[in-house]
């Protein structure tokens, strides 16, 4: 078993290895200490926001800019940005790396996210969006692909952590 601090600096470290330089995220209960390690992590500028749209701004901004930078919010949030994806980086062909919570899968104790367990994964079929669920430790790699691979294809890809690695029991 790893703890939730270990999960949190092998992610940081996954994104550093890609250049990360900008995070930017939304509060989310799962990732808070993921977000606490961005925060406190010299290699990096963290960026709190209050709207997903934000975050794709910023992130898509800095692409333009020549900035590595990463997303992260939780399943709900990434919900909300199907427009905005498909609008600003399918059409301009902005790659963007999103660090999202996989919500309403077994597991998860909260009933409202049931809807997200129903339709998150096939919204982001529906629009061809690449992710890659990471449900054990050793997946956290993983993200380092899917970011490389947003590169090469000039589009966005989403890394999904489950409840269990955030918690250091996968």
């Amino acid at each position: 078993m790893t703890s939730r601090e270990d999960i949190a600096r092998c992610v940081a470290d996954q994104a550093a290895d890609c250049g990360v330089e900008l995070v930017a995220s939304l509060p989310d209960n799962w990732m808070a200490e993921v977000i606490r390690t961005f925060e406190r992590d010299d290699r990096f500028r963290h960026v709190p926001v209050n709207r997903e749209e934000s975050a794709v701004g910023l992130c898509s901004g800095a692409f333009l800019s020549g900035t590595g930078s990463l997303a992260v919010m939780g399943a709900s949030g990434l919900m909300t940005l199907i427009y905005a994806i498909t609008k600003i980086n399918y059409t301009y062909e902005i790659p963007m790396t999103i660090l999202a919570t996989l919500r309403g899968a077994p597991g998860d104790k909260a009933k409202f996210h049931v809807s997200n367990g129903l339709y998150f994964l096939p919204s982001l079929d529906a629009i061809s969006l690449t992710y890659k669920v990471i449900d054990s430790a050793d997946k956290i790699t993983e993200i380092g692909r899917l970011y490389d691979h947003a590169r090469t294809v000039s589009r966005p890809t989403v890394a999904i952590l489950t409840r269990d690695v955030l918690r250091g029991e996968a």
